[in-house]
């Protein structure tokens, strides 16, 4: 599987040099030259990952950072500055960056870093193949979702068909942060937020050992909920 890789970068002598070498390591890459082309890129190519330098004409990086972590939950962002100070990099990692490069970096150590997060993305959406079978089973729960059946350490588990549906959508997607309208499109055209937070709070308390506590359906603030197993 080829990866695909954003550079978003002003300076057109590292932009391409960037993509040149990420293209001889095989990604499939695409450029934006400032944040606003960066924020379009992104919806058109898909990236897996992106290349986010923080000072850039029309929209800085940070703000296009705060603007994808919200849209793209899964999306991985390493930023890119010359700056070296504390603040910038803490400023970067609160609104959602993965990683942050100081200028000038080695492109050795910048493909060690890409490698890396491409490495656990890859096993990550391998493991999350294995849930996409007509039947799961994780810490005591079994879902057949070929007979809408479902047990919890052996005894029956009822579950209406949504949220056999919710179920589904999340063991399809298992440790990735679902924005909450694509789950509310599981359920149907009339539902809104608080319909989709009910469904989650009786899935929590049918599937949940503790629902006040929960370990299997997580929220995650301001993004949406992910099943952790």
């Amino acid at each position: 599987m080829q990866y695909k890789i954003l550079v978003a970068e002003d300076e057109e002598s590292i932009r391409e040099g960037l993509r040149e070498n990420l293209e001889m390591e095989d990604y499939e890459v695409s450029t934006a030259c400032d944040g606003e082309e960066a924020l379009l890129k992104v919806d058109e190519f898909k990236p897996d990952l992106i290349l986010l330098d923080v000072m850039m004409p029309k929209s800085s990086g940070f703000e296009v950072c705060r603007v994808l972590r919200k849209k793209y939950p899964n999306l991985i962002i390493v930023m890119l500055t010359a700056k070296d100070a504390e603040n910038d990099m803490l400023t970067g990692f609160s609104y959602g960056a993965d990683d942050y490069i100081i200028k000038p970096f080695s492109t050795l150590e910048l493909l060690a870093r890409i490698k890396a997060f491409i490495r656990k993305l890859s096993l990550h959406k391998d493991s999350a193949k294995a849930f996409t079978g007509d039947i799961v089973e994780f810490q005591g729960i079994k879902l057949d979702f070929k007979k809408y059946e479902a047990e919890k350490n052996g005894a029956p588990l009822k579950l209406n068909p949504r949220e056999f549906q919710i179920l589904r959508e999340f063991c399809k997607r298992r440790g990735e942060v679902i924005p909450r309208e694509e789950l509310i499109q599981h359920i149907d055209s009339n539902s809104n937020s608080r319909t989709l937070d009910n469904y989650i709070v009786k899935l929590r308390q049918k599937i949940e050992e503790d629902p006040e506590r929960p370990r299997l359906i997580l929220s995650v603030r301001g993004m949406g909920y992910k099943l952790d197993v």
